[in-house]
């Protein structure tokens, strides 16, 4: 029989028991990551008239904490650090009103005023310290020849430090929904959305879970949604704002905004299905316009869309969908009107002037030209985290030959990309080109900067 003898744990696998706790801790905290933005001007604009009213009484300037719409069908919002709620698509179109909205919206807005993502190295830093002890003994205890034992702590010491760090979670989801609904209060708005949106959550879990009466409530990120949905009721429903109905007009905004997500993001047709040719109300013919351009039905979408501008004719939100169905369905000409007045409405909202800008490129008229770049250059100084309005600016400075900005308008959109080589030569091309001390120049400047100093941390990775 063979003798071998029993040797710690390298230092290269402790340091991987600690890796696999704090990844986990990191998938929770940011989920942002792998999902896209969906950008749109009209939603965007709702969100911030639904958002600012909370936001304010939460004690926080509304201009500074923005909105975020993330293309995922999950009933879900949360905040990943800054002042930035993401709301999912998904909780968009599970949601039966907007006061359900900024109930979600109030509760995000109280993890940002607990510096709930700051203080997450709180609860990351206690769990790991459970971790440490537990690693040190489960070594000592394999050192020693009880291989199963020491396997046994650092098991338990795992399972330990992850309890620990859940109820720190739980705590802070308990802490935002105290928030939350003190905001709703103070703003004068009903928190009536806040509860019904709970009972939906739980619904959500009985679906999701067959076993749901087994789930350990101590397993959770959050409180049990049924628990969390009593405590926001008795503490709202004695407001006098409980039976206050939401503006009119915010509400219909809200299901138009609805239905056109619901058309953007759903299978064509499932909502066809959902919104039949036999409801003509506004809501259904702005779903059924986005689905039929979806499935390539131009026709059939204008037509939807004229509907809609028959019945309010000067909706800068109508008059820019008829542009973008008629630019992306090779008719780019007939697109400029439409959307030419959808910018003079919305007082040059940069999303809109963008397609403005890619439908008059589009054209091929040289005349187009000279409108399109002032456009665009607009269009990027008022919202310049836009890539495609860089790429269209770039676009415009190539074929008026000035080769040196068409260079740091593709600079500005690798950077922002997360494409640092490219960036990096596109910005030394800029240079070379543009007078130095200049406003551009200067800017060029900056990109090569970043961009090395990106790259460089890179390579040290």
């Amino acid at each position: 029989m063979m003798h071998r003898s029993v040797r710690p744990l390298p230092g290269r696998q402790i340091g991987r028991w600690l890796m696999a706790l704090l990844l986990s801790m990191a998938l929770l905290a940011r989920p942002a990551m792998a999902q896209s933005i969906l950008r749109d001007a009209e939603t965007e604009s709702l969100l911030n008239d639904i958002a600012r009213p909370i936001v304010a009484a939460a004690g926080l300037e509304p201009n500074n904490v923005q909105m975020v719409l993330i293309q995922d069908k999950e009933i879900n919002a949360f905040v990943a650090g800054g002042q930035i709620v993401y709301i999912h698509s998904g909780l968009i179109t599970a949601a039966d009103n907007a006061n359900e909205v900024q109930g979600v919206i109030a509760h995000e807005v109280g993890h940002i005023t607990g510096g709930h993502i700051v203080r997450f190295s709180e609860g990351a830093r206690a769990a790991t310290g459970i971790s440490i002890l537990s690693l040190l003994l489960g070594v000592a205890a394999i050192a020693a020849g009880g291989g199963e034992a020491g396997m046994g702590i650092l098991s338990a010491g795992q399972q330990a430090a992850m309890s620990n760090f859940l109820a720190f979670t739980r705590t802070q989801e308990s802490s935002a929904d105290a928030a939350g609904a003190s905001f709703m209060k103070k703003a004068g708005i009903s928190g009536k959305g806040s509860v019904s949106f709970f009972q939906k959550l739980r619904k959500e879990e009985f679906r999701l879970s067959s076993s749901y009466a087994d789930v350990d409530p101590y397993a959770r990120t959050h409180p049990m949604s049924a628990d969390r949905a009593a405590v926001m009721e008795a503490e709202l429903k004695t407001d006098p704002a409980w039976n206050k109905p939401t503006d009119p007009a915010l509400e219909a905004r809200f299901q138009r905004v609805k239905a056109k997500l619901a058309g953007f993001v759903q299978d064509p047709k499932v909502t066809l299905i959902k919104y039949p040719e036999s409801d003509q109300s506004i809501p259904a013919c702005y779903a059924r316009a986005y689905a039929w351009h979806r499935a390539a039905y131009p026709d059939k979408a204008v037509a939807e869309v004229d509907k809609l501008i028959a019945a309010q004719p000067h909706d800068p939100y109508f008059l820019e969908l008829k542009g973008q169905v008629l630019l992306e369905s090779g008719q780019p000409k007939a697109a400029i009107a439409p959307l030419r007045e959808a910018v003079e409405r919305t007082r040059s909202t940069p999303l809109i002037a963008t397609l403005l800008g890619h439908a008059l490129i589009a054209s091929e008229d040289p005349a187009n030209l000279a409108e399109a770049r002032t456009v665009l250059r607009n269009a990027v100084a008022r919202d310049n985290e836009n890539p495609f309005a860089w790429y269209q600016l770039g676009i415009v400075y190539s074929q008026e030959g000035d080769i040196a900005r068409a260079a740091l308008a593709t600079a500005e959109r690798y950077a922002m990309t997360g494409q640092p080589q490219l960036a990096l030569g596109n910005a030394e091309t800029a240079m070379r080109g543009i007078p130095q001390g200049t406003p551009d120049y200067v800017r060029a400047e900056d990109i090569a900067l970043t961009s090395r100093q990106a790259i460089a941390d890179r390579k040290r990775r």
